[in-house]
Formats: structure tokens, sequence, C-alpha cells
């Protein structure tokens, strides 16, 4: 059976064999060990799992939504507007912002989605100037249909986790999320655009 590597597409049989291997966490910090000192394996372990955690959820995430036939970018509106509240409307300017765009690629993602009938894109009644980004039925669905996948996903994800540990991982989690904002309070977008 063919299998995906989060560098590229599926590999068969005896390529599959070949493929290089990411060391595993404990082979990963015993180098950075050897070639920085200083190192708390204790921290690196954490921070490690966590970044590889990360990796792997968005390559699940982005199979499933690959599968629904959007991509993670539109996505990433979709989810957007449904934060924002029924009517699932915003501007393309405070799409932009909050998804860390250019105004440029925004209006490239929305024509697009809105080709695709995941969208609309109208003069504001009100305001005939301002454009209004609004989720369509389609998009709702497709938005929906994401999240009963990354439902079923996050629950087999956490299957061997207690309530109470949960709990805590959460609560630990949460943690460490409030020192990153806090430290890095302009981190929350993108570095450069995905489209």
């Amino acid at each position: 059976m063919p299998t995906a590597t989060p560098e590229g597409p599926a590999v068969t049989g005896q390529d599959a064999a070949a493929a290089p291997q990411e060391p595993t966490l404990d082979e990963q910090i015993a180098a950075y060990q050897r070639e920085y000192g200083e190192l708390d394996p204790q921290v690196e372990q954490v921070v490690s799992a966590l970044g590889r955690l990360n990796r792997r959820m968005n390559v699940a995430y982005g199979r499933q939504v690959a599968a629904l036939g959007i991509s993670n970018a539109e996505w990433e509106v979709l989810k957007s507007l449904v934060l924002a509240g029924s009517p699932y409307r915003m501007g393309p300017g405070e799409l932009a912002k909050r998804l860390g765009l250019t105004p440029a690629a925004m209006t490239h993602r929305i024509d697009r989605m809105a080709s695709e009938g995941l969208v609309t894109r109208d003069r504001d009644e009100n305001n005939r100037v301002r454009v209004i980004v609004e989720l369509t039925d389609e998009g709702r669905t497709k938005w929906l249909e994401a999240m009963r996948m990354a439902s079923a996903f996050e629950e087999d994800l956490l299957c061997d986790l207690t309530g109470a540990e949960r709990g805590v991982l959460g609560e630990l989690l949460i943690r460490l999320l409030r020192r990153v904002e806090h430290a890095q309070p302009d981190a929350g977008g993108r570095l450069t655009d995905l489209d």
C-alpha cells in the first residue's frame, strides 16, 4: 500500500523502504546534546514532540480537506467566516488581516473561492465602496464536513488519555501558548502568504 510522506507524494514498495527516515526523538535529542552540550533534554523532548505532532496533525488535516475538494488556504477562510458568527460575513481587508495575508493574496483567494461557490462577494448595501465576503450554503457544508472529519481524528488522537489527563494536558498546553503569545504577540499570522 502506498505511503505518503509530509515532504512529498506517496511512495510505494521498495521506494518506501529507501525513503529517508526521520530520527526518533531520542536520536534527535542525543545528536543535539552531542553538538550543543548545554541542551536541556527535557525541554527539547517537549518542544520536539510538539513540533512533530503539529506537523503530522497539519498533514492529516490537509488530507481531510483535500478529500473534500478544498485547500488548507480555503479552509482558513471558511473557518474565519464561521468564527465571525451568523450571517458569516467579513470584509476582505478584515479577512486578510485575520489570516496574515496581503490584500492581493486575499483577493486571489476570494476570487477562487467565489468561482467554486464557497463564498459570495458583493457590495455592502449600506456602503457601496465596501465589499462583503459571505459564506454560502456550499461553503458551510464543506466546513461542517471538515469539522466532522477533524473531530473523529482528534478523538482518535486522544483516545489513550483519560478525561483527567486530557484536562491536565489542555491546561499545560494553554499555559505554554500564553507564554508564547506574550513573548511573540505578533506571531499569530504568517511571515509569508501561502498562495
